[in-house]
């Protein structure tokens, strides 16, 4: 039996790679000679990066950079397999964990520690740029990162303006200088993880559906709403691009409409990059079974989360799939109308989260030896039926 392993990372528990790792330990108790194909799986938010250099056999650099609130902070990005791709994840520079609860104001944050990230990767020899742009701080249409790769913002007297790019400073901008743009920006090929599709600006923009989860008032909303609208008229007359209708534009408080002005990033489903990257595909060639999982598993699961997209790669092999959570909302069952055959609990009881992320290891193997089990009754019975 070849049998497909391709989880997601349990968040703040277990990487992609140690949860198939665990599901792994439980299936060999049943078939020891069972062959395991280990592919840690992302959807281009938390553990992307990590997913990828396992996966590709690649490294792990940190650097010091301007965090969120303009102080120094410690943050981490992979270069792959290949030496030429970096993955970057915006949340390690500018996300919302390195600010305190009671200084969530995204008037004052900055993506400048991103910008910085980027630098690195092209010092490193980076030719591709992967970013994905989950659990970001910020709404400052990704100013601060053009800061920091060389773009200079003008006030309207053509004075540079010297803040970091915040929420709070696009209405000061009226001009833009990309004379001192990092060159290797132009060289090489960016690319944006992201499932967001909300643009820039009004009722369905980066202000008002996100600022709030980043401690917006409603009169911040408004303001930050204003803002990215002026900023993004600005990039039109200056840079001669339009980002305000741009589909994921608004992803990451803007930095999805300010990677395509100054980068010239193009956009793409991070669980689809992920599947790509990783060549899950061709290990699926040949395979009986995919065992796939995240965190939690609820309908949400469906629409562009790692299962679905392991579930989507299984059927175009025609491969069953089963997803293993570390828990299952009452609405799980939805993911059976999008292509997951089966699901399991890594908590096969009720217990708190402490005790389940304590004991996640025993549990995920617990829970690999009950879907074996079970799937060898199914083959049994089809045996049978078909005598």
């Amino acid at each position: 039996m070849k049998i497909v392993i391709a989880p997601d990372s349990f968040k703040e528990n277990l990487t992609s790679l140690q949860v198939a790792t665990c599901i792994e330990k439980g299936i060999k108790r049943v078939l020891p000679k069972a062959k395991c194909v280990k592919i840690p799986m992302a959807d281009g938010g938390e553990g992307t990066v990590q997913s990828l250099v396992d996966a590709t056999g690649g490294k792990i650099f940190k650097r010091q950079v301007i965090g969120p609130l303009g102080n120094k902070v410690t943050a981490s990005y992979g270069m792959l397999g290949d030496g030429e791709t970096a993955v970057i994840e915006m949340a390690e520079a500018s996300g919302i964990p390195l600010v305190p609860k009671n200084k969530r104001n995204p008037l004052k944050l900055t993506t400048y520690g991103t910008g910085q990230l980027i630098d690195s990767a092209l010092a490193k020899g980076a030719k591709t740029i992967i970013i994905g742009l989950g659990g970001s701080a910020t709404v400052d249409g990704g100013a601060g990162m053009a800061q920091a790769l060389g773009v200079r913002f003008l006030d309207k007297r053509g004075k540079p303006i010297k803040e970091y790019g915040t929420g709070g400073i696009l209405s000061k901008i009226a001009g833009i200088d990309m004379s001192s743009l990092n060159p290797g920006v132009r060289k090489t090929k960016f690319i944006i993880a992201s499932d967001v599709t909300n643009p820039l600006c009004g009722k369905s923009g980066a202000a008002a559906v996100f600022g709030p989860q980043k401690g917006a008032t409603p009169a911040m909303v408004s303001t930050l709403d204003k803002n990215l609208k002026h900023f993004g008229n600005v990039i039109k007359k200056e840079l001669k691009k339009d980002v305000m209708k741009i589909k994921g534009g608004g992803a990451a408080g803007g930095l999805g409409a300010g990677l395509v002005a100054f980068t010239g990033a193009r956009m793409k489903r991070g669980v689809d990059l992920v599947v790509q990257i990783t060549g899950l595909d061709k290990h699926l060639r040949g395979a009986s079974l995919a065992i796939t999982g995240e965190g939690r598993v609820d309908f949400q699961t469906a629409f562009g989360k790692t299962p679905a997209g392991v579930a989507k790669a299984a059927k175009r092999h025609k491969v069953p799939c089963i997803a293993i959570g570390g828990g299952l909302a009452d609405d799980a069952r939805g993911v059976f109308e999008h292509g997951i055959s089966g699901l399991d609990s890594a908590a096969a009881r009720d217990m708190s989260l402490e005790e389940a992320i304590r004991l996640s290891r025993k549990h995920l193997e617990l829970a690999g030896e009950r879907v074996i089990r079970m799937i060898l009754i199914g083959m049994g019975l089809a045996r049978k039926q078909k005598r």
